[in-house]
C-alpha cells in the first residue's frame, strides 16, 4: 500500500470500530471490548508505519475534490509532515492505552458499550484534524470532538455535577469556534484556498491582507479548546468525566488540537507580531495562574487538570516566540506522561475511595497498596517537573531556549517582547509546578493515620498501561537530538543556561513545599485513630460517580475538613482562598455574561407574556365578543329580521337626506 492510503486508514479503523461497536452493543456485548481495543492499536501500527515511511522528509501530500462548492474549493486533503505522523502516533498509543484501561476501569458499566464507541469515535476525529490537510475537513474533526465530549464529560449524568461539566465544556469550547469559523472564512477569503499547503504559500508570498485580525479570530477557537485564558475554565470541570477519558482529553486529543492547529498554521500567526503578543501574554497568564491555582485545589484530578492548562500555556508560549518545533516536541512529551498521571489518579482513586487530596493525607500505607500507581505516578511527576533526565526536562528546555533566543535577539521569527513574557513566566511555572507536583505526591502517598484499606491487586489492564505510557516518559526526552528531521531540522537540545536555572527553579520550589509539609506535618496533631478505617467501597466495582458527587459517603465530615498537613495552605497564604476558586473567573463570567443573559431572557418572557400575548389575548376577546353580539341578533324571528331591515333603512334614508343638505350648503 501507498503512504497517503495508509493514512487514510488511520482514522477510518477507529471510526468503523465506533460504528461496530454501537451497532453491536446490544446484540453482540462479548464483541464490545475487541472492537474497543483492536481499531485503535491497529490504527497506531498503521500510524508507525506512516511515520516511518515520512521520517521526516519532506511532506506527503494528497487531495481529491468530489464535488465544487464554489469560489474556494473543498478537498480531501492529506498533509503528512513530521509533526503530523509524530502526534499521529501519540493520539493513537494513548487512546489504545485508555480502551485497555477502560476495560477493566468501567467493565461494571452499563452504558460501557456507548462509552467506548464515542471514545473510537474521538480518537478518529483526532487523527483527522492531525492528519487533514484541508481546513473545512479538519472543522469536521474539530467539533466532532466538541460533541464526543459533551457525552463523555456527562457520562455520570446522575450527578449534577457531570451535567454542568458536560454542558459548561461544550458552550465555551463553542464560544470559541464562533469566532474560530469566521476566521476561517476570511483565511480561505485572503488566501482563495482551504488547503494548508495553498494558505501557507500564499503567506509566504505576503497574501493575507489582515493578518492580526484573522490572527486573532482564529486564537479565539485555540483558546477554547485548549484551555488558554480566559476560556480554560472548562477543564477544571471536566474532571467529572470517568478518569480514563480525563486522561484522553488532557493528553492527546481536545486539547491538543488547538496547539496543533497553531503549529500548522504558524506563518499565519507569524505575520502578525501584535498576534504574537497576545498568544505570549495569554500563555504566560495561563501558566502562572493554573500553577498557582493547582497548588490550592484538593481534588487529585483538578490539580492534574489545572497541571494541563499550565503545560498548554508552555506549549502556547513557544508558539508565540515562533518555534513550532519546541511546541509540539513539549505536546508529545506532555502527552505521555499526563496519560500516565491521570490513569494512575484513577487507581489512587480506586484504592482511597475519594478524590480527596485531605482524606488521602489521613491515610497511611497507600503507596504500599498500589505499587505500580505510586512509582509510575512519581516518574511521571518528576517528568512534569522538569527534571532531568526525564521527557518532560528536554521538551520544557526546549521551549524556555526558544524563549531566551527570542528575548535576546538571536532568533527574528517574534518580537522581542514576546520572547520576555514566556521566558519570565516559563521560569515562575516551573517553579510553581515542581511545588504542586511535589504537595500532591506528599499527600497522597505520604500519608498519616490508619493504613488504608487493601482492595486486593489492581486488574492487569490498568497497571500495564502505567508501564507502558512510563517507557516514553523516561527515554523520549533523549530523542530530542535525533529526531530533529521532524522538527523542522533543528536541534531541541537543551542549553546549559537554561537547563540550569529552570532545573534549580524546579528543585527549589519542591524542597520548600517539602519543608513547608514537614513543618505542617510537625505542628498538626495526629489523625484519630479509625478516622478512615471504615470503607464502604470495598468491592472491586469502579463506580466513581460516588465520589464525584461526595467524599463524605466514604469518610464523613472528616473527608471535607481542611488538611492542616497541606503545605499550599502555608505557600499560598492569604491567596490561596483565591486561587482554590480559580481566582474567580467562573464567578466573574457569571456576573458579566451570564446574569446579563439570563435577565436578558427573563425580560423577553415579560415581554413575550404581558406585551404580545396581550394582544393576542385582546385580539382573541375582540373577536369573541363581537362574535357574540351577532350570534345575539341571530333569533329565527322573521319579525324581528324585518324591523331591522326597515330600522337600518330609515337610517341610511334620513343620513343620506342630512350629508345632501350639509353639502349643498358648502
Amino acid at each position: 500500500m501507498t503512504t497517503t492510503t495508509l493514512a487514510v486508514l488511520v482514522p477510518l479503523l477507529p471510526f468503523l470500530g465506533a460504528v461496530a461497536g454501537l451497532l453491536l452493543g446490544r446484540t453482540a456485548p462479548g464483541f464490545v471490548r475487541p472492537l474497543a481495543v483492536l481499531p485503535p492499536l491497529t490504527a497506531t501500527a498503521v500510524a508507525v508505519v506512516v511515520a516511518v515511511r515520512q521520517g521526516g522528509g519532506q511532506a506527503v501530500d494528497a487531495a481529491t475534490q468530489l464535488t465544487p462548492t464554489g469560489s474556494v474549493p473543498i478537498e480531501l486533503a492529506l498533509h503528512l509532515d513530521g509533526f503530523a505522523v509524530l502526534v499521529a502516533v501519540l493520539v493513537g498509543l494513548v487512546a489504545t492505552c485508555v480502551q485497555v484501561y477502560s476495560t477493566a476501569y468501567l467493565r461494571d458499566d452499563a452504558r460501557y458499550p456507548s462509552y467506548a464507541a464515542l471514545v473510537s469515535l474521538f480518537t478518529s476525529a483526532m487523527l483527522l484534524v492531525v492528519y487533514s490537510g484541508d481546513l473545512m475537513v479538519l472543522l469536521v474533526g474539530w467539533e466532532v470532538m466538541g460533541i464526543c465530549s459533551y457525552f463523555l464529560v456527562g457520562h455520570y449524568w446522575e450527578t449534577p455535577e457531570a451535567r454542568a461539566a458536560s454542558l459548561k465544556a461544550f458552550l465555551v469550547t463553542k464560544l470559541g469556534d464562533v469566532p474560530f469559523l469566521i476566521g476561517l472564512f476570511a483565511l480561505a477569503a485572503d488566501t482563495g484556498s482551504f488547503r494548508i499547503t495553498k494558505i501557507l504559500a500564499a503567506v509566504g508570498h505576503g497574501g493575507l491582507d489582515h493578518p492580526t485580525l484573522i490572527a486573532l479570530l482564529l486564537l479565539a477557537g485555540v483558546a477554547g479548546k485548549s484551555a488558554q485564558f480566559p476560556l480554560h475554565t472548562w477543564l477544571p470541570d471536566a474532571m467529572a468525566g470517568p478518569t480514563p477519558v480525563s486522561a484522553l482529553i488532557h493528553a492527546a486529543t481536545m486539547v491538543a488540537a488547538g496547539i496543533y492547529f497553531v503549529a500548522r498554521l504558524l506563518p499565519v500567526f507569524a505575520a502578525s507580531g501584535a498576534a504574537l503578543v497576545v498568544l505570549a501574554v495569554m500563555a504566560a497568564v495561563t501558566m502562572t495562574g493554573s500553577g498557582l491555582a493547582a497548588l490550592a485545589q484538593d481534588d487529585i484530578k483538578r490539580v492534574l487538570a489545572y497541571s494541563t492548562i499550565g503545560q498548554l500555556g508552555y506549549m502556547a508560549g513557544a508558539l508565540a516566540v515562533g518555534d513550532r518545533g519546541a511546541a509540539v516536541f513539549h505536546l508529545l512529551s506532555h502527552g505521555a506522561f499526563k496519560a500516565v498521571l491521570f490513569l494512575a489518579a484513577g487507581v489512587v482513586i480506586h484504592a482511597a475511595g475519594t478524590n480527596s487530596l485531605a482524606a488521602m493525607s489521613r491515610m497511611g500505607g497507600l503507596a504500599k497498596r498500589i505499587p505500580d500507581a505510586c512509582w509510575t505516578m512519581t516518574l511521571a511527576l518528576l517528568a512534569l517537573a522538569a527534571i532531568p533526565p526525564f521527557a518532560g526536562f528536554f521538551s520544557k528546555e526546549a521551549v524556555l531556549v526558544a524563549a531566551e533566543h527570542t528575548a535576546f535577539g538571536d532568533r527574528d521569527a517574534a518580537p522581542a517582547a514576546a520572547g520576555w513574557t514566556v521566558l519570565v513566566a516559563g521560569l515562575l511555572a516551573a517553579l510553581l509546578t515542581a511545588a504542586y507536583a511535589t504537595r500532591l505526591w506528599l499527600l497522597a502517598f505520604r500519608g498519616r493515620g490508619t493504613t488504608a484499606p487493601d482492595h486486593g491487586r489492581q486488574p492487569a489492564a490498568m497497571t500495564s498501561v502505567l508501564w507502558i505510557l512510563a517507557v516514553p516518559t523516561l527515554g523520549f526526552g533523549l530523542t530530542a537530538g535525533v529526531l530533529g528531521d521532524w522538527f523542522d531540522g533543528h536541534s531541541l537540545s537543551p542549553s546549559l543556561a537554561t537547563a540550569v536555572l529552570s532545573t534549580g527553579v524546579g528543585l527549589i520550589g519542591g524542597l520548600v513545599t517539602y519543608g513547608a509539609w514537614r513543618h505542617t506535618t510537625a505542628l498538626a496533631p495526629r489523625p484519630p485513630v479509625g478516622a478512615v478505617a471504615a470503607h464502604p467501597r470495598a468491592e472491586p466495582a469502579l463506580v466513581e460517580a460516588e465520589a464525584i458527587t461526595s467524599h463524605t459517603a466514604a469518610y464523613g465530615t472528616i473527608a471535607g475538613a481542611p488538611d492542616p498537613t497541606d503545605p499550599g495552605r502555608l505557600l499560598l497564604g492569604p491567596l490561596h482562598r483565591h486561587a482554590v476558586t480559580g481566582f474567580h473567573l467562573d464567578a466573574l463570567c457569571t456576573a458579566l455574561f451570564v446574569r446579563p443573559v439570563q435577565a436578558g431572557a427573563r425580560l423577553v418572557h415579560f415581554l413575550d407574556r404581558e406585551v404580545v400575548e396581550t394582544y393576542v389575548r385582546g385580539s382573541g376577546g375582540a373577536a369573541r365578543g363581537l362574535g357574540a353580539l351577532v350570534r345575539r341578533a341571530q333569533t329565527g324571528n322573521v319579525q324581528t329580521y324585518l324591523g331591522a331591515l326597515l330600522g337600518g333603512t330609515l337610517v341610511l334614508a334620513i343620513a343620506a337626506v342630512v350629508l345632501a343638505n350639509v353639502y349643498a350648503g358648502a
